[in-house]
């Protein structure tokens, strides 16, 4: 019997009730990656958030924390109430770890959030 080893993974959550009404609330969420970023054993290599209006692209914004592991990222579709984060990790930072304490952060501020999905997947499998 062979089993599987990862060298990484990959946690995805998906929101609903993401309906933001302060137009920084782009900066807001990018604090709360960096801030769980900075508490977790990786670090920060970059960081940016970008608000969209809705002219070029759907209304909401897209916000990326780099780190030396690989990234945390989060994509509002404002105007359907739609949060997606993706937290990638290739070393020895758990990414259940930055997840959970970015989880925390995003349902004391705002508790109308509704966590629908939360999916793990190894990444970088190899057979042992």
């Amino acid at each position: 019997m062979t089993s599987t080893q990862s060298s990484g993974a990959h946690v995805f959550m998906d929101y609903t009730g993401a309906f933001f009404s302060d137009e920084m609330a782009h900066m807001q969420i990018l604090d709360f990656m960096r801030a769980a970023v900075d508490r977790s054993p990786a670090t920060e290599v970059h960081s940016k958030a970008v608000p969209f209006d809705g002219s070029t692209s759907p209304p909401g914004f897209a916000a990326v924390v780099l780190i030396d592991e690989s990234h945390l990222t989060a994509h509002c579709y404002a105007d359907r109430g739609l949060l997606a984060v993706d937290c990638f990790t290739c070393g020895p930072t758990d990414p259940d770890t930055v997840a959970d304490d970015l989880h925390v952060a995003l349902m004391e501020a705002m508790p109308e959030l509704v966590l629908v999905k939360r999916e793990r997947i190894d990444r970088f499998t190899t057979g042992a």
